[in-house]
């Protein structure tokens, strides 16, 4: 069962570099998208519907800005949208699906941004996140996580840890929660295998910052320990184009 993630950077821009033909090629299961930048009514049917997948959307409610959505070969056994809080979920960046063997969680957490101004109601988002995140596993369920997570977790998650060390993404406060989310029995499902630096899934539009790997990982899964057996396989397509982020995968044992 394969499981792709990818931060589209605005999903009609995608659209125009070939978003369609890669979706095709994939013939993933489940495909979960981050900064949609658009509503579905915005799209023609291909698009808003690819491959007529089961296509569920969470658009902002601010145009041009944040949302989420996710693609799906089989039909959940229910979709919720958001996190129950209106100052967050405006911004429709939480969904979770249940499926018979797990729940998934489609996110794109939000950017501290450069002055850090939005660190506060990052943090405020983490908290809450975690606290869904808690409820779901204590209730028995097995928990699958994908995300732009707009943190790189480690030194080894980002070409230059030190020059950054107080920029946006790899803040203390950032970082810090993460530890705790993987402290409470999850794992990071990529570093289960490739456990070298250099794998990276955000790069600047800068010239010639992609072609020399000047990368942030920023975009990965994470699941609970309990479903750890279940993971067969993670891995980056940095080779594909058409966002600043490359799609992310995961492949379970069914």
């Amino acid at each position: 069962m394969k499981i792709l993630s990818w931060n589209v950077n605005g999903i009609r821009a995608c659209g125009k570099s070939g978003f369609l033909n890669w979706f095709a090629a994939e013939n993933a299961d489940i495909v979960c998208v981050q900064e949609i930048k658009a509503h579905p009514d915005q799209l023609d049917e291909d698009h808003k519907n690819p491959l007529k997948y089961h296509a569920f959307w969470n658009p902002a409610g601010k145009p041009g800005y944040s949302g989420t959505a996710v693609f799906s070969k089989k039909e959940p056994l229910s979709v919720q949208l958001g996190l129950g809080d209106r100052a967050i979920d405006l911004e429709g960046r939480v969904m979770i699906l249940k499926y018979p063997q797990f729940t998934l969680i489609n996110s794109y957490f939000p950017n501290s941004q450069r002055d850090h101004a939005r660190l506060p109601y990052k943090l405020a988002f983490c908290k809450k996140f975690f606290k869904l995140v808690q409820s779901l596993r204590a209730s028995g369920e097995n928990v699958v996580m994908c995300a732009d997570w707009n943190i790189a977790h480690r030194d080894i998650d980002l070409k230059n840890p030190k020059s950054n060390k107080k920029n946006a993404g790899f803040l203390p406060e950032e970082r810090a929660w993460l530890d705790s989310l993987i402290t409470a029995g999850y794992v990071d499902v990529f570093r289960q295998f490739q456990p070298e630096g250099g794998h990276y899934t955000w790069w600047s539009y800068q010239p010639g910052v992609r072609e020399k790997n000047v990368g942030w990982r920023l975009d990965y899964f994470l699941a609970n320990c309990e479903f750890k057996d279940r993971l067969k396989t993670s891995y980056h397509r940095p080779e594909v184009f058409g966002s600043d982020h490359c799609p992310v995968a995961i492949e379970l044992k069914r």
